[in-house]
């Protein structure tokens, strides 16, 4: 059972990984083969770093991803706060229901809803122009925002509710409590919650291509649009580096992690110390 249960894991990893090393692998490539190595060259990713319009769209790219997640987390964690605050059991489920909708819809029926309400709302107000960065913007924040709820929430309702009254019982404004006392509590979720924001933004292309106007674009409409003609190892250079950092933002988030039940563990343990 041990050694079936061993080589079906195996089996996954393989086809999970296996795409993955090859495009590490022929992206120092010398030639364009993805059969034969030729031998080991920086090529692709020196031609990678000539391309003009593919350097303009990783950074339309970037800026999306942060703006998105800085707007996300902000309003996520306040989202965050106002759901735990709600008493009313009813209430309370409604609010998390709605907030999981983005997450369980269709990507692309966000994206054609997102769009038509854009569209709308432009002609409306007698914009030539519906779909911009502002309109990408908008939706990136949408889908990104369920996902920040969704750490911080947890982190709410893990701490002590005794906390911030008692900051403000020793001179606190809610404010200063909040700042204080409660945001080191929930720091961790937000530091999570703003990774998974910024990775859902980077990555995402159905909601962004119904929703991007003409004079923006992003990393993936661009090689959506390369895969109808050719294309290029540097291609695999550039999905290299973007692997690399989103495994390192991964790896961040479960050190986050892991730090955060620790010191939960810890005070775990404190409390059931007997007492001096």
């Amino acid at each position: 059972m041990k050694i079936s249960s061993k080589i079906y894991s195996a089996i996954i990893l393989i086809f999970l990984f296996a795409p993955i090393v090859v495009m590490l692998f022929f992206s120092f490539n010398d030639a364009k083969s993805l059969s034969v190595f030729s031998g080991f060259s920086l090529r692709w990713y020196e031609e990678l770093m000539g391309d003009r319009n593919t350097l303009e769209s990783v950074k339309n790219t970037l800026i999306l991803a942060a703006s998105a997640t800085v707007i996300s987390t902000v309003m996520g964690t306040a989202a965050a706060m106002g759901i735990n605050k709600i008493r009313s059991r009813w209430y309370k489920a409604a609010m998390n229901t709605v907030t999981d909708i983005p997450m369980t819809n269709p990507d692309i029926i966000t994206g054609i809803s997102l769009m038509l309400m854009f569209v709308f709302v432009g002609r409306l107000m007698g914009s030539a122009t519906s779909l911009n960065f502002w309109t990408m913007l908008v939706a990136h924040v949408t889908f990104c925002l369920p996902y920040v709820i969704l750490q911080v929430l947890p982190k709410f309702q893990q701490m002590d509710k005794s906390l911030p009254e008692a900051a403000m019982d020793l001179g606190c404004t809610p404010l200063k409590a909040f700042f204080k006392v409660e945001l080191p509590e929930i720091l961790p979720g937000i530091i999570t919650g703003a990774i998974m924001a910024f990775t859902l933004s980077l990555d995402d292309f159905v909601i962004s291509y119904f929703t991007a106007g003409n004079d923006f674009e992003t990393l993936p409409i661009r090689i959506y649009g390369m895969t109808k003609k050719t294309v290029t190892p540097k291609m695999y250079a550039l999905a290299t580096i973007i692997f690399f950092v989103t495994m390192t933002l991964l790896l961040i988030s479960n050190f986050v992690d892991n730090e955060d039940q620790r010191r939960l563990r810890e005070l775990k343990k404190k409390k059931h110390l007997p007492s001096k």
